[in-house]
């Protein structure tokens, strides 16, 4: 069947419409919007619920205070002006494939006022990008006594009780309880060990700041619980190991073979009968999809994820593409597994579709996309940075350890902000940043 050529056959320019603002998002409608919105080639569209973009795997510096969302997080109005594409705010709460719409619900503010009515808006090719959010198994407590590490609203809660807790332990005239300070952090997967690595400078940094009454070899303890049988279980042993050992190192509490049975308001009790006493606990176990996108009518796994074809469309519907976290997306090479929820492979995503949609409206044919492995990277806070570069790419694993493993690690980020911003945008930001650091205090003291 010969494909259509929608710009031949219409005289209305292409509606792309993209939902969801996250990394594979964002750099896609800012591409489009650079590459056909600017032209007039293509009215590109990006509906997003949130006002602005925060890189997700830096949550768990948000968390622990070491980043400031001030100071790196991207306002999506700004950035649509700038780079050709258009921003809608609001959550997508439907689709009508029929008339291919995409159904947004309305906005209201903290005060029930509305702030945009619902909407319908059309499109010729849509992109979901809707992430991804913690899975909690359905376990017990989850929902009223964790915090959820997937928001820049969560984490920024975290950080709020932990300073609160800290002030509060420094006032009180009594004796500290044992369990006082204690944080649980569930799921031993990239986030829960880098928030560990994390929160064990960032503490100790804290109580730097004259709270005297707190000891932080006595008083502090952190807490990495883990169901299977290692920690990071989505990565070599090797990478486990090394993450393992030195979580030890800086006495982080490590629990593996510990299936949380239900969280309780100031402990987690475990399948076992054992019950591990803290005053926060942070859920960062699983991921799925969100539930809305199995009432769209197209295929998903397990997860929630939207089942793609080589091309990265719904193999219920050419017009849908899914990338990034919401997409099961085969892995070449790999039949039996899908393709792993990690920034380069959003990024990955974003970059072929940029170059395939065009392709697609003009009726030509697209190249199957293929995920390419460069590795993996963990971040253990200033301690360390282990992980293995390049991955399947060259049929093997580099191994690297210490400062050019963090280089590489931050270079990660840089790519990211490079796509949204250019080359010396970027260049010229970080300087800023690293400038304005040196009057700053190194963790987020409110």
């Amino acid at each position: 069947m010969p494909r259509r050529n929608f710009m031949a056959a219409s005289n209305k320019i292409p509606r792309i419409v993209v939902v969801g603002g996250g990394a594979g998002g964002l750099e896609l409608v800012t591409r489009l919007g650079d590459q056909l919105g600017r032209r007039g080639r293509a009215e590109v569209t990006l509906i997003e619920r949130g006002r602005t973009h925060f890189w997700k795997p830096h949550l768990h510096e948000l968390a622990a205070g070491t980043v400031d969302l001030d100071v790196h997080e991207l306002d999506y109005l700004a950035q649509s002006h700038w780079h050709g594409f258009k921003y809608r705010f609001g959550e997508m709460v439907g689709l009508d494939r029929a008339a291919r719409q995409v159904l947004v619900g309305p906005v209201h503010d903290e005060n029930g006022e509305q702030i945009v009515p619902a909407r319908r808006i059309d499109y010729d090719v849509l992109v979901l990008a809707v992430g991804s959010r913690i899975n909690d198994f359905g376990t017990p407590g989850v929902a009223e006594h964790a915090i959820a590490l997937d928001s820049t609203q969560e984490a920024d809660r975290f950080h709020r009780r932990l300073i609160n807790a800290f002030l509060r332990a420094h006032a009180q005239h009594e004796p500290l309880r044992a369990d006082q300070l204690n944080v649980a952090i569930v799921g031993a997967g990239a986030t829960g060990v880098e928030l560990a690595a994390e929160l064990h400078n960032a503490t100790r940094e804290l109580v730097s700041f004259s709270l005297d009454n707190i000891d932080p070899d006595k008083h502090i303890r952190l807490h990495l619980i883990e169901a299977t049988s290692r920690i990071l279980p989505a990565l070599p042993p090797r990478i486990s190991q090394a993450a393992h050992r030195l979580l030890e190192e800086l006495e982080v509490e490590v629990h593996v073979d510990a299936r949380v049975a239900e969280v309780l308001p100031r402990a987690v009790r475990l399948a076992d009968g054992t019950v591990i006493a803290a005053e926060m606990v942070v859920w960062a176990a699983g991921v799925k999809a969100p539930p809305f996108l199995r009432e769209l009518g197209l295929q998903v796994n397990h997860v929630n994820q939207i089942v793609v074809d080589e091309h990265l469309r719904s193999v219920d519907d050419p017009s849908i593409y899914a990338i990034g976290d919401c997409a099961a997306a085969g892995w070449h090479g790999h039949p039996e597994r899908s393709v792993p929820p990690r920034a380069q492979a959003a990024h990955q995503q974003a970059s072929y579709l940029q170059k395939m949609i065009p392709r697609a409206l003009a009726g030509r044919a697209l190249r199957p996309w293929k995920y390419r492995d460069f590795g993996s990277l963990v971040s253990l806070g200033e301690y360390s940075t282990v992980g293995s570069l390049m991955g399947n790419f060259v049929g093997g694993s580099i191994w690297i350890e210490g400062l050019f493993a963090r280089w590489m690690y931050m270079s990660l980020y840089k790519m990211h902000e490079i796509a949204l911003h250019g080359f010396w945008k970027t260049a010229l930001t970080t300087l800023g940043r690293t400038i304005a650091a040196q009057t700053e205090p190194r963790v987020k003291l409110h």
